[in-house]
This record gives C-alpha cells, sequence and structure tokens, in this order.
C-alpha cells in the first residue's frame, strides 16, 4: 500500500526526542545519528507502511540501526507514527505506552 504522506503524531516526536537525549549522554554525536537513521526508517513508510505486521493495534516497523521500533496505523493515504519505542524495554511498558495512544 502506498501512502501519499506520513506524519509524526506529537508523542512520537517526542519518543525521538527522549531517544536523541539518551543517546546524547552515551558519547557526542550519536544522538544525532540516532534521529537521523530513525527519521529516514520513518521516511521509508511512503514505500513499505501498511506491510508490516500488527502489534498492540498498530503496524509495527523495527528500526534499522537502532534497537527502536516505530508504531504507526494507516488511514487515507497517510501513515500516522505514534510511537517511536525502544524495544529493550519491558514489554508491560510498551503495552501501557501504546494504550495511552489509542
Amino acid at each position: 500500500m502506498k501512502v501519499r504522506d506520513v506524519l509524526i503524531l506529537e508523542d512520537a516526536a517526542n519518543d525521538l526526542e527522549d531517544g536523541r537525549f539518551f543517546y546524547s549522554q552515551a558519547e557526542i554525536r550519536v544522538g544525532e545519528y540516532f534521529w537521523d537513521s530513525l527519521i529516514s526508517d520513518i521516511e521509508s513508510l511512503v514505500i513499505y507502511a501498511g506491510l508490516h505486521n500488527k502489534r498492540y493495534g498498530f503496524h509495527l516497523m523495527f528500526a534499522r540501526r537502532f534497537p527502536y521500533a516505530i508504531f504507526y496505523y494507516v488511514k487515507n493515504q497517510v501513515a500516522y507514527v505514534v510511537a517511536v519505542l525502544p524495544m529493550r524495554r519491558d514489554p508491560s511498558w510498551i503495552r501501557k505506552r501504546l494504550k495511552e495512544r489509542n
């Protein structure tokens, strides 16, 4: 399914900022690399949206370079990114975050 646009919702944008901050604390420039990598993955949804399996009610795409997952849904040819979450967290934490955004 091809989409015409990808929108990052506010909560997902905050998730990206949290990830950038976390990786910035680890080493210089890693936070920016995290940001660029995840934005690139999200932009690829223009081509690949809807092809990913669903989990917790959303499509789930794993990031290529970091242990993160991008949760999204497609409506009216637009992919809406709902969450960008670290997959090393407890699954109940992930479920809770996604339930809050449903």
